[in-house]
């Protein structure tokens, strides 16, 4: 499932998606693959993206119910 809460926050920021992955330490492609759904990045992962985009973890990877 793509991750458009991903890059809608992304670019809220104003952020490329290399941007963001020079903010997290990882390739562009890695941030191309999590917002296509292709990758199932790791807590440390996330925990950096959501620290570069000043979201939580619920804001971006955590579903809620009906989700």
């Amino acid at each position: 499932m793509k991750n458009l809460r991903l890059r809608a926050a992304r670019a809220a920021k104003g952020l490329s998606q290399q941007g963001l992955a020079d903010l997290a330490g990882v390739s562009r492609q890695t941030i191309n693959a999590i917002e296509q759904g292709d990758y199932n990045p790791t807590i440390r992962l996330c925990i950096a993206i959501c620290r570069a985009l000043d979201r939580t973890l619920d804001d971006l990877f955590w579903d809620g119910p009906g989700e």
